[in-house]
């Protein structure tokens, strides 16, 4: 509230600035710069004062009463507060096909500058979903010169989930695409696109980069008179980047010479005497970079010393490296995340899936006159899953630091592999929907999964999963990874014939068995828990007419 307050204080001395310009000079600087720059630049604000405007704050971020947020310096028509921007509401930046808060959309408004740099909007790497950090840009729509009008797709950007449609929110010309088609690693807010108002400031941004334009920052602080007690912070970092000088080596004799083992290999590769060099590692200690320091001196590259015979084996082997894929990074590292810190333990039952079956192709048949989707036993495992979870609600939990949340609503993710990667679009609230309606889902899901083309409504919101590899690939059995934060992962095994007792003596029978596996979270679901949910879910698949009451 007290940053909120001196800007509103601050933008009400600015309505009054064409009647001080009739007054003296001298004095209008006096009155501008104490109240600007304790509002502004004591708080490393979007802008900082010149003489008697604002120029831009290139490349600074935002201030603490931003949040974060979309940055928009100067006098933007756009402006940005802690609420959520809905999809059409007119803002600088860009805009992703739903909610998006002010945290996930990127780009700042640049003004004038001493490098003759017009009117212009830089575009950066958007935040298209909770977990995303980076991204690739697959392809650009639009061309440098072209004009853009709001709602036109800009470009599509892989994410950690899926390949997303950027839209532009604002009309003008693509001045200038930073990270052109496959561009990868791209962190969020990294800029990607500059954008101008006027067709003729296109040709201005032909040489411009990032970093050209972060050199006018410098030159900004220093027209601002800064304080004492800012200047004696800014000298001292200057004196520590002073270049390093080689320190004699002390040692208690001076015929040792001390050196990391990296080093004395080095030397001995290349045939350097060691003790001819003064290190400048600590204690004077010789390291890598003196070794190379000296070889450079003398014309020497440094190359990889002779490969032994058994590294000469291998080298022969013959091998094709993959890049990771966005999906790829972020299924390893989450799955590495849930194995390390969650306490896992596994429960294995089998179920008889004759009845399962039987009803099955009743259901079918009726599907079939009807024009419908055909069910599979993984719809019927879904069903049986979200019944048994609004059951049993402690297993649609999740694990919080100071409290068990758990859910009201009962979305269930359902595991899909494609050429791309492991995809988890969500059922929601299937303990609600008939089979019917579960069957079309899940095959328009799985579809939109193999085309790459999920949104993060698609997949986002899970409270369970269920993962299947008994039918596609005949798995009899296995244990699933929980996906955090949810506390628990049905895998589904195959189902085969066995031979057990009938009714009579010496009297036998085949029946059909499907092994499930339950993984739980042993912070929210005890064992007796986890085995009450498997009796439930057993139930249904034993008795599957339970399950449309």
């Amino acid at each position: 509230m007290a940053y909120a307050s001196r800007i509103i204080n601050h933008s009400k001395k600015l309505r009054h600035v064409p009647n001080l310009m009739r007054h003296d000079h001298a004095a209008l600087v006096r009155w501008f710069s104490h109240g600007a720059q304790s509002s502004v630049c004591k708080r490393q604000d979007v802008t900082k004062t010149r003489s008697l405007g604002y120029i831009p704050a290139e490349r600074e971020r935002v201030s603490k009463f931003a949040a974060g947020n979309l940055v928009s310096s100067g006098s933007s028509k756009n402006s940005c507060s802690r609420t959520t921007i809905r999809s059409g509401i007119p803002m600088g930046g860009v805009l992703y096909s739903r909610e998006l808060s002010c945290s996930q959309v990127q780009s700042r408004r640049g003004f004038a500058s001493d490098a003759g740099l017009p009117t212009h909007q830089e575009i950066g790497m958007p935040s298209l979903s909770p977990t995303m950090t980076e991204g690739n840009i697959a392809r650009w729509l639009k061309k440098e010169g072209d004009k853009v009008n709001p709602g036109e797709v800009l470009c599509e950007v892989e994410t950690d989930k899926a390949t997303v449609e950027m839209e532009c929110m604002e009309e003008g010309y693509l001045a200038k695409i930073i990270k052109g088609d496959g561009s990868k690693e791209i962190k969020v807010g990294e800029i990607i696109a500059i954008t101008v108002e006027e067709e003729e400031d296109i040709a201005k941004f032909k040489d411009y980069s990032p970093s050209a334009s972060a050199s006018g920052a410098p030159a900004a602080k220093e027209s601002v008179a800064p304080s004492p007690s800012k200047q004696e912070p800014d000298e001292k970092p200057i004196s520590s980047l002073e270049p390093k000088t080689s320190k004699p080596i002390s040692s208690p004799s001076e015929d040792r010479v001390f050196a990391s083992p990296l080093a004395r290999k080095m030397a001995e590769d290349h045939k350097v005497p060691i003790s001819s060099i003064k290190g400048t590692g600590p204690d004077g200690h010789i390291v890598k970079a003196d070794i190379e320091d000296y070889l450079a001196s003398r014309g020497k590259e440094v190359s990889a010393p002779t490969p032994k015979t058994k590294d000469a084996k291998l080298a022969t082997l013959d091998y094709v490296d993959i890049p990771h894929s966005q999906i790829r990074k972020i299924t390893a590292s989450r799955l590495l995340f849930s194995k390390q810190t969650i306490p896992h333990y596994y429960l294995t039952v089998d179920t008889c899936v004759d009845k399962l079956m039987d009803l099955r192709s009743q259901l079918n048949s009726l599907q079939e006159a009807s024009g419908g989707k055909r069910i599979s036993v993984n719809d019927l495992v879904i069903k049986a899953a979200a019944q048994a979870l609004r059951k049993v609600p402690q297993c649609n939990s999740s694990w919080m630091d100071d409290y068990i949340r758990q859910y009201n609503n009962v979305n269930i993710n359902v595991a899909v592999q494609t050429e791309n990667g492991l995809y988890v679009p969500v059922i929601r609230d299937a303990d609600k929907k008939g089979l019917s309606s579960i069957a079309e889902e899940v095959k328009h899901l799985a579809q939109k999964a193999k085309d790459n083309s999920l949104k993060p409504e698609d997949y986002e919101g899970g409270t369970f999963t269920v993962s299947n590899l008994g039918g596609p690939f005949g798995i009899k059995q296995f244990c699933a990874i929980i996906n955090p934060p949810q506390s628990g992962i049905l895998a589904v095994g195959s189902a085969e014939k066995r031979v057990i007792p009938d009714s009579g003596p010496e009297q036998f029978k085949f029946a059909s068995f499907m092994s499930v596996t339950l993984s739980c979270d042993h912070r929210v679901i005890d064992g007796a828990i986890g085995a009450e949910w498997l009796k439930a879910f057993k139930g249904y698949i034993e008795n599957p007419e339970s399950m449309l009451l």
